[in-house]
């Protein structure tokens, strides 16, 4: 039976994720709703289950690993403070209200901080498509727009890392500390003096896919060693990602493990995501919806654009750079997962969350197209004209 559910799943996915991007959305809101519409919640044709789990498990490890290849370093040093200034002021507004709510509706304090950390999170997959479609993605601003988001990332998942270590029973800060560092400066080491020594070994190797498959090993072990340390695997499947996009190899894995993970494992994570959804806790708790999306649009937008205007850019740059970090995606799915998981997220509030992210992507796009589609043309990245 789960084999039909399989195909049923990819099938459908491909389908509504196409459906999406026609209608100027990004493909995951599609694999999104067709996870509800497949699910409990309206024809109840699939039901969660541990080989869907399982199968998630892998599709959110590749997903960060792949995130980790995209992250474009090289970036911040042409985005500079501008992108520091956005992605931190982006992230400390959201965190901090977010922290005050959670505090407000009786939670406790990390599920509180995990709250506002959901809030802080930023996928630009849906802003990237709209600067492509305005023609603004190698202006000054988009450029900020991916440095920024490159930022929130790393922020994001070590705000991640250290919570998921004070969450464990009977762990004090001093030993969190002590296995973060040790967790980070061997991971720093491995990206080093391993990896690249390692893909190069498994380049000349006379099987199929040898890279993808030292890749592979290479997430999985990061992975596995971010466990050991007491650290989330998706942190150490992200910090993978980074080492080796830092290679030669860089393009050949991103390649080959994108046609891998979105070909069948994410497509299922997205899904499984959408199954989860219960309409009756939503249906329930519509005021908090609203009350949380409205939150999560102003706090974002306000600390991100305050960054861009602390850095220079115009009142309507400003405000364009803050919506183009609304978006909270795949980035804050994946998070609320792991939430759900450790019991840093009430069951209760899981559904709100995904509708939430739903609506803060659906938000985005207009918003952008408000304060870039302008008729002049926006100076290019390392012009000295300030816009």
């Amino acid at each position: 039976m789960f084999i039909a559910e399989i195909a049923l799943i990819l099938m459908a996915s491909k389908l509504f994720g196409d459906l999406s991007v026609r209608l100027g959305q990004p493909a995951v809101l599609g694999k999104l709703l067709v996870g509800i519409l497949l699910g409990p919640s309206l024809l109840g044709w699939v039901k969660d289950n541990e080989f869907l789990t399982e199968i998630s498990e892998i599709g959110v490890l590749l997903l960060m690993f792949i995130a980790g290849l995209e992250t474009d370093l090289a970036l911040l040093k042409k985005t500079g403070f501008a992108s520091v200034s956005v992605g931190t002021l982006g992230i400390l507004l959201p965190l901090g209200l977010g922290y005050a709510v959670g505090i407000y509706l009786g939670l406790d304090p990390f599920q509180s901080l995990f709250l506002g950390l959901l809030l802080s999170a930023t996928s630009v997959s849906i802003s990237v498509q709209s600067l492509k479609e305005m023609n603004r993605l190698k202006t000054r601003e988009g450029s900020v727009i991916l440095g920024a988001a490159v930022i929130d990332d790393i922020l994001v998942m070590i705000t991640l890392a250290v919570m998921m270590s004070l969450t464990q029973s009977g762990v004090s800060l001093g030993s969190v500390i002590l296995h973060q560092s040790f967790f980070f400066l061997f991971a720093i080491l491995l990206a080093l003096f391993f990896v690249p020594h390692l893909l190069r070994y498994f380049a000349p190797l006379r099987v199929t896919e040898s890279v993808i498959t030292a890749g592979l090993v290479i997430a999985f072990f990061y992975a596995a060693m971010a466990e050991f340390f007491g650290v989330s695997d998706v942190i150490g499947a992200y910090l993978a990602g980074i080492a080796v996009s830092l290679t030669d190899y860089k393009q050949e894995v991103f390649e080959k493990v994108e046609t891998i993970g979105y070909a069948f494992f994410v497509p299922v994570f997205f899904t499984s995501i959408g199954i989860s959804v219960n309409f009756t806790q939503v249906g329930n708790q519509m005021i908090f919806l609203l009350f949380l999306t409205l939150i999560a649009v102003a706090t974002k937008w306000i600390g991100a654009g305050l960054g861009a205007r602390l850095s220079g850019f115009g009142l309507k740059s400003s405000a364009g750079i803050g919506a183009g970090m609304i978006s909270r995606g795949e980035v804050a799915l994946i998070l609320a997962s792991i939430g759900l998981e450790k019991s840093l997220l009430p069951p209760s509030y899981f559904s709100v969350i995904v509708v939430m992210v739903l609506l803060t992507t659906l938000a985005t796009p207009p918003l952008m197209k408000l304060f870039f589609q302008r008729k002049e043309p926006l100076p290019p990245l390392g012009t000295d004209e300030q816009p």
